[in-house]
């Protein structure tokens, strides 16, 4: 019987049979049902139906650009959020608390605000776009633009997510890498990173997820140019105005699968290193 499974451990707290039933009562009901009727809802198209609909230009185009541009975008995130959490972690300087708090703004900020304020910036005639277009290089309304919004939105995970992790890191390790002879890249590789690497990849994910499914900060500064600038979640409000509501909801579940193989992934990743190097 599953309630006298040995993964149940004694708690201090009673109730474990209540809990775990409002737990799966409550992920099947908001998360578990509307994902299962999107993919009930895309079936009714039939396999070679959502097949064509896979392999179509512009459906494959809008797809690379959403998931390519996302996993940029993260990676690009990861360097600097990890730069930005150590600064904030390891140094203690005037006007730390602002910078602290204002990486909290993606969050906070609507995205339609934040697509304006982007576009404006990097727009032909905006501050930077306009000093860009004399060397011949174009920022919004292109790839590059998405990739920039995305970045936008996605480096609070990043620095959230690191950032406790790196404030519990006992500096004794490194004291000790130091004594032994450890320069300063080799003490951050051997003893900082392995132990920082579970919530770098967990805000990695975090990063991704919100990227692919990122809509009112990119539309702003894509453009929306189909098969160049045209996001997945875009295509998918298209198809819905255009009354085509199997389509929509056919990318959208091609956008799940694929999502949930990529998070899958990195989620394994995640547990071999939790695994490796134990849970910080």
């Amino acid at each position: 019987m599953i309630l006298n499974a040995p993964f149940v451990k004694p708690s201090v707290l009673p109730g474990f049979r209540l809990t775990i039933a409002f737990t799966i009562l409550y992920l099947t009901a908001i998360v578990l049902l509307p994902l299962g009727a999107l993919l009930f809802r895309a079936s009714s198209l039939g396999v070679h139906e959502i097949v064509a609909l896979a392999l179509d230009g512009r459906t494959l185009s809008a797809l690379k650009l959403s998931f390519v541009t996302s996993f940029a975008a993260a990676a690009f995130n990861v360097p600097f959020g990890l730069l930005i959490a150590w600064v904030l972690v390891r140094y203690d300087f005037p006007g730390r608390r602002f910078f602290d708090a204002i990486i909290d703004l993606p969050f906070a900020l609507p995205t339609a605000v934040a697509g304006i304020a982007l576009t404006a910036l990097y727009a032909p005639k905006g501050w930077i776009g306009s000093v860009a277009g004399l060397f011949g290089l174009k920022i919004a309304f292109t790839p590059i633009g998405v990739f920039l919004a995305l970045v936008f939105v996605g480096l609070p995970f990043i620095v959230r997510t690191v950032q406790p992790v790196l404030a519990e890191v006992d500096r004794e390790l490194e004291e000790a890498a130091a004594t032994l002879g450890a320069g300063r890249l080799r003490t951050i590789a051997s003893v900082v990173l392995p132990v920082l690497s579970p919530a770098i990849l967990t805000g990695f994910a975090l990063a991704f997820a919100r990227a692919v499914g990122e809509y009112g900060s990119v539309i702003f500064i894509a453009g929306n140019i189909p098969y160049v600038s045209e996001i997945a979640p875009l295509l998918i409000v298209i198809k819905l105005e255009e009354f085509d509501y199997a389509g929509a909801t056919a990318v959208a579940a091609i956008m799940l699968l694929v999502s949930f193989g990529t998070l899958l992934l990195i989620n394994l990743i995640q547990a071999r290193a939790r695994a490796r190097y134990g849970h910080v």
